[in-house]
């Protein structure tokens, strides 16, 4: 029984996707630790910035399947989530997120004496629990999904430096612009349903062929944001090949879903977008260890 809701709340908050934002906040913190006297870093660093990365996620994902679920109820395409559908109860996910949030901010106090990241976990949170009433109010919902994951490659490298500099600065703003474009591409497909239910989003008001053209312009800035990274850091020849290497990945996605066609999306959306996660941090990793 344990292990079945155990189960069912992974499911329900996607834990895999964690590998969207966990990479880049790796990166930051990677970026951060490496200098001139070589790496920085206590053990309690690291394993805070992967506390608070899992916490933190796993709240604002649970918030918002606890927001949203009547909405979800009437979409058939989300009517077989874990709340509407009866495999979780709305008091058992509010205790989920309650227990999520108290962890992260709990989670901060590794990085003692830093108290940069301790001082800014309720904002921090509020931030990601907030976007989930966005689309009530607003069409750029997507932009404030994309800053909430942009935290995590400008906290990391508060949480190790307790400072903000530019080159955290342009891999979250990379991180904003290919999470909005990847948010908008999916979407595509609520379009309908969206204007049917009063919802907000940038498909729902320019159409989805409106909604694929301004995904494609995010996408083309995130790759301006990481060469810009490249430039400022510096970075080296692995590192900008692995650049054009996510950017043959974007053209990709976006050759796979056309407005005629979205049967494809979630190729997109999950297998694509990881394997660009993944990709940048492994590429960033080498090229630090390279010199």
């Amino acid at each position: 029984m344990v292990f079945a809701r155990i189960h069912d709340i992974l499911g329900m908050i996607k834990f895999s996707h964690t590998l969207f934002a966990l990479p880049f906040a790796l990166l930051g913190a990677a970026l951060a630790a490496k200098g001139p006297e070589g790496w920085r870093g206590r053990w309690q660093d690291w394993l805070g910035i992967l506390l608070c990365m899992v916490t933190a996620r796993s709240a604002a994902m649970a918030f918002n399947r606890l927001v949203d679920w009547r909405i979800d109820a009437l979409n058939p395409r989300t009517a077989t989530r874990h709340i509407p559908s009866g495999k979780l109860s709305v008091a058992s996910v509010a205790t989920f997120t309650i227990v999520s949030s108290v962890g992260f901010v709990a989670s901060t106090v590794l990085f003692w004496p830093n108290r940069w990241p301790l001082i800014l976990a309720i904002p921090v949170l509020a931030w990601l629990l907030g976007y989930s009433y966005a689309k009530r109010f607003t069409s750029l919902a997507h932009f404030w999904l994309g800053l909430a994951l942009a935290l995590a490659p400008m906290a990391a490298w508060i949480a190790l430096r307790g400072d903000l500099a530019w080159p955290p600065v342009l891999l979250g703003l990379a991180v904003l612009l290919w999470v909005a474009g990847f948010d908008i591409i999916y979407a595509c497909q609520d379009a309908h349903f969206d204007r049917e239910a009063g919802l907000n989003s940038i498909p729902a008001r320019l159409g989805i062929r409106g909604g694929l053209r301004l995904a494609s312009g995010c996408h083309a800035a995130m790759v301006a944001a990481l060469i810009g990274l490249g430039l400022v850091y510096p970075m080296g020849p692995i590192y900008f090949g692995g650049v054009g290497v996510v950017a043959i990945l974007l053209f990709y996605e976006h050759a796979i879903v056309r407005p005629d066609d979205l049967g494809r999306v979630n190729v997109a959306f999950f297998q694509v977008n990881i394997g660009i996660s993944l990709g940048l941090l492994a590429v960033g990793v080498a090229d630090l260890l390279s010199r």
